[in-house]
């Protein structure tokens, strides 16, 4: 006996296609929306409108929609009809061609009048690709010519949207109800993904910590992230509403999905910083490696005042005698005019002014003290500059040598050994027998910011459980290098 087909016959189904200004739903806008009612096999309705969007049509897009500016000069924009789509959308299932595309540019134009939209979304491409695998392209020009579907006006609303039915009802005929109706609500129960991902993609995504990695055509890298649930940490990118250009880009280039496992989130950041610098991924930007890090030293001059100067040449055992890691000279330079102004301090001890005779320029607005003429007692200013600075100070590696951080995961049973030295991840293994093997002696590790800020939260930090540490022989420890 076979079940009752109540998608298809309980439902109604709005097949939707749009023509826009562009392809970015953040800044380009819709010109055109056409809909298609259908239920029970049977099309109930139309609905279809041009609208004004409040923008120039590009030459190109003209010529490719054949939408003209003169054409929706006169046209409504769309606050005039998000009231009449709205209710004519309401309890409907958002059928597209590409999905994404169309429902993120609906949903972008509602977020523009402070709305939210929501519905239940079906992809006819993912639907095609469900119930044809055996083929490889699933666009609408392809759907047409393989299933020798009537040809339409390409590229206008109500053209896109007959190809799109038709191509629904030949699949329903072809297959038959129930094989239609198993994948529709198989779509539909599913969390969103792009269309050129396998449609098990999720299936597969293990729900623990880990760093996963998004692949375009050719195998070129896209992003690298981490989370403590990969799984659901995917999807979130999935359900995006392409808001951004560099969400739209990515979610249309992404063709493959990879994924480390971690025993926790630890091990999981640390990585994802490993691999952010190390393959350089297209999307990441702020976790880039820097290519020389700036610091601050404090030194006495003759007359026994303490004066700041820029270092690149930073001692990795001797962290506790810098002030700060700067991404560049300028960041630097930032940092010790805030802390001039704010504490009254000399520009020339702190070299933001070349060394002269007499007073700095800040001594003659009022905001130095007098240091730079010997009129500041040196004790006294010694101790303002210390002040001032000490937050700024940079914190030496406490430990004699190398140090295991244990990660347990009691749902997985999976436990990492994080080795860490200097606040560089050198290693992982996975029991402490392997530490006993463990050589780092003529290994190179090059110091990172990002991970010295982690590791020092986390082995140091105030308020939070300090994890269980490992402590190693001094011996064999690896060359630390600066960036």
């Amino acid at each position: 006996m076979t079940s009752q087909s109540t998608y298809l016959t309980d439902n109604t189904f709005a097949f939707l296609d749009i023509e826009t200004t562009g392809g970015n739903s953040s800044h380009d806008r819709i010109t055109e929306i056409g809909i298609r009612f259908w239920r029970a096999g049977e099309v109930v309705g139309e609905w279809q409108t041009l609208l004004n969007p409040e923008t120039r049509i590009s030459p190109f897009i003209e010529r490719l929609t054949g939408i003209s500016n003169e054409m929706v000069a006169g046209a409504p924009v769309f606050g005039e009809v998000a009231d009449e789509l709205e209710a004519q959308l309401k309890g409907c299932v958002f059928v597209a061609h590409n999905a994404r595309f169309d429902y993120g540019f609906i949903k972008s134009e509602f977020r523009r009048l402070g709305r939210m939209f929501s519905a239940r979304v079906l992809c006819t491409v993912k639907l095609s690709r469900r119930l044809y695998p055996e083929f490889r392209r699933h666009n609408m020009d392809a759907l047409i010519a393989r299933h020798g579907l009537a040809q339409v006006q390409r590229h206008r609303a109500m053209g896109d949207v007959s190809a799109m039915l038709a191509f629904f009802e030949h699949a329903r005929n072809e297959h038959g109800a129930e094989p239609m109706e198993n994948a529709i609500r198989e779509l539909l129960q599913k969390p969103s993904v792009p269309s050129n991902l396998p449609p098990g993609i999720m299936d597969e995504l293990p729900r623990v910590p880990g760093v996963y990695r998004f692949y375009g055509e050719n195998d070129v890298l896209l992003y690298v992230g981490k989370s403590t649930n990969i799984a659901q940490r995917v999807a979130s990118h999935f359900s995006g509403d392409h808001n951004s250009s560099r969400g739209v880009r990515m979610s249309e280039s992404l063709r493959r999905v990879e994924w480390t496992e971690t025993a926790g989130e630890l091990g999981a950041l640390l990585l994802e910083l490993k691999q952010i610098k190390a393959l350089k991924p297209m999307f990441n930007r702020r976790s880039r490696a820097a290519k020389n890090l700036v610091s601050i030293e404090l030194t006495t001059n003759e007359s026994g005042y303490l004066q700041a100067r820029l270092v690149r040449e930073i001692e990795p055992h001797r962290l506790g005698g810098y002030f700060g890691l700067f991404r560049s000279k300028r960041d630097a330079e930032r940092a010790l005019s805030g802390i001039a102004a704010k504490n009254e301090l000399c520009n020339q001890l702190l070299g933001l002014e070349p060394e002269h005779e007499g007073a700095c320029f800040q001594r003659t607005l009022g905001r130095c003290k007098g240091a730079c003429e010997g009129e500041e007692d040196v004790v006294r200013y010694n101790l303002r500059t210390q002040i001032a600075f000490h937050g700024l100070r940079l914190t030496t590696w406490p430990w004699q040598g190398p140090v295991g951080i244990v990660e347990r995961n009691e749902k997985t049973g999976r436990t990492d050994i994080l080795v860490v030295y200097n606040w560089i991840h050198v290693a992982t293994v996975h029991h402490e027998d392997e530490l006993h093997d463990l050589s780092l002696r003529g290994q190179s590790v090059t110091f990172d910011l990002d991970s010295y800020k982690l590791l020092v939260k986390t082995l140091l930090g105030r308020g939070s459980k300090p994890p269980r540490l490992i402590e190693l022989p001094s011996t064999g420890t690896p060359d630390v290098l600066m960036p």
